[in-house]
């Protein structure tokens, strides 16, 4: 008896043994492997615009996977991979604060946010006396979607950049195609109460102005943001107006809404969006939005070249779930230009938030056969923009359709960058 508790005793300190040797096997791998490069995105995870907030994670994500599978940052170090950390800012400027503090406590140099100029604005702000206070601790800061054109003009720093056409650089791409409807003569103008709102309805007062005197505007609106569940008061007045288009910077469910209750009352006009491509809107409008929502962006799925088609299939087998089929080529443009920025840092030295910032000014890169490159100046991002129109999936030029809707965009103007760039205002003060 004896003889057998000795041996399961000797069989049990083996297997300790050996669980013991993997631990520290398994923690020395652990210390030995590169410290991941962080990036902080500070978005709203939570609350009524959860869903854009998702949206820009997953694409996020994807981007950084497509780095860190070719060996991920290049570093003289060694490589390093990149990695985002999620900070829900609950779409609120205070929250959104904090979580850069957050940031900040956790020596994250690189924060990421967009959905919603107010809150850029406020982190630029807050990120420009954090530098000057902590030099040792500099932050940048990537933005991907907040578009109101004083980011990059009155506000301009030289520790934001921005990667997403602002609000005006749009608003010119849809007048393009806006001026040449000749059957246009009255348009309604709605949008969000806040300062991307308020730009996109004075830009396009001043651009309808210059372009098209002839339109005459029979109403002008602004609501709460992401407060208001019913649009149709909303829909109401603009069919009532006799409207025979809509312009709007309208995006979440702000915009979901806003078309769902104008097909509700029967309208029946076009739908001039910025983001009218996704998020629930072309289910929204159905039928009735064939031929009358168009939208503007960096780029659209059925842009006709091989690789565009490529990169498209790739995002949709890494994210097969028809919800979740809303990718912008802008935010992987952007973690293309930072993971060049971070190389050539490190060619020329420490990598830190200036040596990052001085590179990044330099950024030009290309994805799927689209090129774009960071402009040193006023550090806006310069771009192609597309304009296309909702139709049915499978009609010529719409072999995609958006999260299993049925319907697609195809496009009917190509702006090259060149064509896309306007003149600004900065007068950046660098460190």
């Amino acid at each position: 008896m004896k003889h057998l508790l000795d041996s399961v005793f000797a069989q049990r300190r083996r297997a300790l043994a050996a669980l013991l040797i993997g631990v520290f096997s398994a923690t020395a791998s652990l210390a030995q492997a590169p410290a991941p490069i962080r990036i902080g995105m500070i978005e709203g995870l939570s609350g009524p615009i959860a869903n854009t907030g998702e949206a820009v994670y997953r694409n996020l994500v994807w981007a950084t996977e497509r780095v860190n599978a070719r060996g991920g940052v290049k570093l003289p170090g060694g490589n390093r991979p990149l990695l985002i950390e999620r900070f829900d800012s609950k779409g609120q400027t205070e929250e959104a604060l904090s979580a850069l503090r957050s940031a900040v406590d956790r020596d994250i140099t690189i924060v990421t946010q967009g959905n919603s100029s107010a809150v850029a604005s406020a982190l630029i702000e807050a990120i420009n006396k954090h530098n000057e206070r902590e030099p040792a601790r500099q932050m940048l800061f990537l933005n991907y979607s907040a578009v109101d054109p004083a980011l990059t003009n009155e506000k301009c720093s030289y520790w934001h950049f921005r990667f997403d056409a602002h609000a005006d650089m749009r608003m010119a791409a849809l007048m393009s195609v806006l001026r040449e409807d000749p059957q246009l003569k009255s348009i309604y103008l709605i949008g969000q109460d806040y300062s991307f709102g308020q730009a996109v309805l004075r830009e396009g007062r001043s651009q309808l102005a210059a372009q098209r005197p002839d339109v005459k505007i029979v109403g002008e609106e602004l609501h709460p943001m992401a407060r208001v569940k019913d649009f149709l008061p909303y829909a109401t007045k603009i069919k009532a107006s006799g409207a025979q288009a809509v312009l709007t910077g309208n995006w979440g469910n702000d915009l979901t809404l806003l078309v769902k209750a104008a097909r509700e009352v029967g309208f029946e006009g076009t739908f001039y969006t910025f983001y009218g491509n996704a998020l629930g809107a072309p289910a929204a409008m159905g039928e009735a939005g064939i031929g009358k929502v168009i939208a503007v962006a960096d780029w659209f799925p059925n842009v006709p070249t091989r690789e565009s088609e490529a990169f498209y299939q790739s995002f949709r087998q890494r994210f097969p779930n028809p919800a979740d089929d809303y990718v912008h080529m802008r935010m992987q443009l952007m973690i293309e230009s930072l993971a060049q920025a971070i190389e050539r840092a490190g060619a020329a030295g420490p990598v830190d938030a200036a040596t990052i910032a001085a590179q990044l000014e330099k950024a030009e890169v290309t994805l799927a056969g689209q090129t774009a490159r960071m402009r040193a100046a006023d550090h806006q991002f310069q771009q192609p923009l597309a304009v296309a129109v909702m139709d049915r999936k499978g009609a010529p030029g719409a072999k995609f359709d958006v999260e299993g809707s049925g319907y697609g965009f195809r496009l009917i103007r190509n702006l090259a960058p060149q064509q896309a760039e306007q003149p600004h205002r900065c007068n950046m003060i660098r460190p």
